[in-house]
């Protein structure tokens, strides 16, 4: 049955821990493929990811391979944006984050399967979902598309005017167009009950809306650069990902 799964504990000398990661692997290994990672790798059975994955072969793509990349103890700083912790000192160690998967973890991949994968996605869900996309927008040679699931896009630099300080934003208004990129963003209705503009929208919301407003001054365009799922009711949570995720996976294959 495929997709055939395989499972590996890499060593990583940048963390100085074991990396826990399952590699996706489609029927057909002949074509171009398609490489998604994904982070918090751990949830993805709780999705039932593999049928859903397994349809998206049957259906439309058989060549995508994906590699679940399991949260590992101290997700709180290796998840984040590599150039800059939050006011808080989380993230300390989203640069050796980067580190590992650039230098380690695709060099592995390209090395056990012997081959190149000219078409890089990277995705994650809440705080993985800002590591996702960070890594995507400060290496655009690398990676093509990111794709982010409730992002922790408030992470921010300081706790004073958090509209102002928001790093990811900061980021993007500072960067350059790359023509190439695509984005998927989902958030909930329901992701949280916090609102610091009082203008009746949740953070959440706001936060990955203004993000998009953002990228559009840059260039990216909606429906073409840009894909936006915004769930009715949608919560912070495994089930509300893996309702979007059919959806994300057609994206992948086909933006």
């Amino acid at each position: 049955m495929f997709p055939r799964k395989e499972s590996y504990g890499q060593y990583s000398l940048f963390l100085q821990r074991e990396v826990t990661f399952d590699v996706y692997q489609p029927a057909n290994t002949r074509d171009t493929p398609h490489l998604l990672l994904l982070n918090d790798g751990q949830d993805l059975d709780g999705m039932g990811f593999p049928s859903m994955l397994e349809h998206l072969h049957n259906t439309s793509h058989p060549s995508l391979w994906v590699v679940a990349i399991h949260a590992g103890p101290q997700r709180l700083q290796e998840y984040g944006t590599a150039r800059h912790m939050d006011y808080q000192g989380r993230g300390c160690k989203a640069g050796l984050y980067t580190r590992f998967i650039l230098r380690e973890l695709l060099p592995f991949l390209e090395s056990r399967y012997h081959r190149q994968f000219p078409d890089k996605t990277f995705a994650g869900f809440s705080m993985g979902g800002l590591s996702a996309l960070d890594i995507v927008w400060n290496h655009p040679k690398e990676f093509h598309k990111a794709g982010v699931f409730s992002g922790s896009l408030w992470w921010r630099s300081a706790n004073d005017v958090p509209q102002q300080r928001r790093i990811m934003h900061r980021q993007v208004k500072e960067g350059r167009f790359h023509p190439d990129l695509r984005f998927f963003f989902e958030a909930g209705t329901e992701d949280e009950k916090e609102d610091r503009n009082v203008n009746g929208v949740i953070d959440a919301v706001d936060d990955t809306e203004e993000l998009m407003e953002l990228l559009e001054e840059k260039g990216y365009e909606k429906g073409k650069h840009i894909h936006y799922t915004l769930v009715k009711g949608g919560r912070h949570d495994v089930a509300t990902w893996a309702g979007v995720m059919p959806e994300f996976l057609d994206w992948v294959v086909k933006a």
